[in-house]
């Protein structure tokens, strides 16, 4: 996200680095006033999704008077017909401005949120209305990082994208520390639609954010004059599926944060209900291990410049699948509570790891001209999965208990190392300019 002189480049550069390879800027080293106006903006629109955490139920429960159902279709429901609203937008945004996309992204979530409170003032909020506005700012959600992440790999270099996506880790590990307990006071003293307004907010401010950073940006072109077709809509699929790399990297996200992710309700119903634990102790139990994301995030750099990519990304990828078993031994008292923060460190700390390696990887791995379809049809993957494997979760919790369920799942994590890239894939052949930078 800069401006300056241009150099020629190669992307595609081999994936798996030597030992000891410098690997792009040294810690610490500026990336450019653009990046910082769109890191920033990260922050921002970050912050204040941490604050709304739980605001949607919340108002569900304390303003709606909705039951159980309502309350999970609210995020299941939601969640899924977002994704599914999102698929025709990943190959339309493909030949879109994508800095354009993302101020119309932040711009759309900040008015289809700012509808709530202006119909609690009202008098006429409806939970027709929660759904509809969850169900818009999921497909906005999608969109937006799609749009981002082909805007962050034409905005920098290939050797500074590590840094780049370490620092967006960082900072997300960073709010979601800091986020939720001050969402949880302006929530006791405003209520929860006052949290609402904050996240819609800062929606605006990092469209503001954006848009300040400034720089042309070319109108990419299609390579067929024709109008897009349904088929169009799988092409996100067909370059992912194609990929030797991509593809079991593909399903090992879908399946582990699928999975991961199911595994929550069971053990906030275990931990709430049968063991006894108090709401402050189950919310400090997620809260303080996320120290471990942004230590991770900040290690991942040095470790690829000693070790290589591939194997870092193998090797966190792998620990981090060891973790989610143990929660199926939490006991009560001091001693559950310190086991599952013991778990929810270690496998926080893999993922702040794992997952700015793995960004990269899949940035310099795809394409410039399929980034947004990649991405995009990556994420609607990775929600559908997750929802489906939640709602699947909550049967078998159902049926054989939340302990049994949770231990389930935690056996079956132990095989998704299994569909991790074998060996580091082979550079993509086509020069490109560097953006330019400044």
């Amino acid at each position: 996200m800069r401006g300056g002189h241009r150099r020629t480049r190669l992307r595609g550069l081999p994936l798996g680095r030597p030992r000891g390879q410098r690997l792009g800027r040294p810690r610490g080293a500026r990336l450019g006033r653009r990046f910082g106006w769109f890191w920033g903006a990260y922050g921002t629109s970050a912050l204040g999704t941490w604050l709304a955490f739980g605001a949607f139920p919340l108002i569900a429960i304390q303003v709606l008077h909705s039951g159980p159902a309502q309350v999970a279709a609210l995020s299941s429901v939601g969640a899924a017909v977002g994704a599914a609203v999102a698929v025709p937008l990943g190959p339309w945004v493909e030949f879109r401005r994508k800095r354009t996309v993302l101020i119309a992204m932040d711009g759309v979530r900040f008015a289809a949120l700012l509808t709530i409170p202006a119909a609690f003032a009202l008098g006429a909020l409806t939970f027709l209305q929660l759904l509809l506005v969850s169900v818009v700012v999921a497909a906005a959600d999608i969109t937006f990082r799609a749009a981002s992440g082909a805007y962050l790999k034409a905005l920098l270099p290939a050797e500074d994208l590590l840094v780049a996506n370490a620092r967006f880790e960082s900072t997300a590990w960073t709010t979601t520390i800091v986020g939720p307990p001050l969402g949880g006071i302006a929530i006791g003293l405003l209520g929860p639609v006052a949290t609402v307004v904050a996240d819609a907010v800062s929606y605006l401010l990092s469209a503001l954010g954006i848009r300040a950073a400034g720089g042309h940006e070319q109108l990419p072109e299609r390579r067929e004059a024709t109008r897009m077709r349904a088929g169009d809509l799988l092409d996100g699929w067909r370059f992912i599926l194609a990929d030797a790399t991509l593809r079991p990297l593909f399903f090992n996200t879908a399946l582990f944060n699928g999975l991961v992710m199911a595994a929550q309700p069971l053990l906030a119903v275990l931990m709430l209900g049968p063991l006894g634990f108090a709401p402050w102790q189950y919310g400090l139990a997620f809260a303080a291990p996320s120290i471990g994301g942004l230590l991770g995030s900040r290690l991942a750099r040095p470790l690829v410049s000693r070790f290589g990519q591939h194997q870092v990304l193998v090797g966190a990828g792998a620990l981090r699948a060891l973790w989610p078993v143990g929660l199926a031994f939490i006991g009560p008292d001091t001693g559950g509570l310190l086991l599952v923060m013991g778990v929810e460190l270690g496998l926080i700390f893999c993922c702040g790891v794992f997952n700015p390696v793995y960004a990269t990887y899949r940035l310099e791995r795809t394409a410039t001209d399929r980034v947004t379809r990649t991405l995009s049809a990556w994420a609607v993957t990775t929600k559908a999965s997750t929802a489906l494997l939640t709602a699947v979760w909550g049967v078998l919790g159902s049926l054989l208990g939340p302990r049994t369920a949770i231990g389930l799942a935690g056996v079956l994590l132990l095989a998704t190392p299994l569909l991790l890239p074998r060996r580091a894939a082979a550079p993509l052949p086509q020069p490109e300019p560097s953006p330019s930078r400044g």
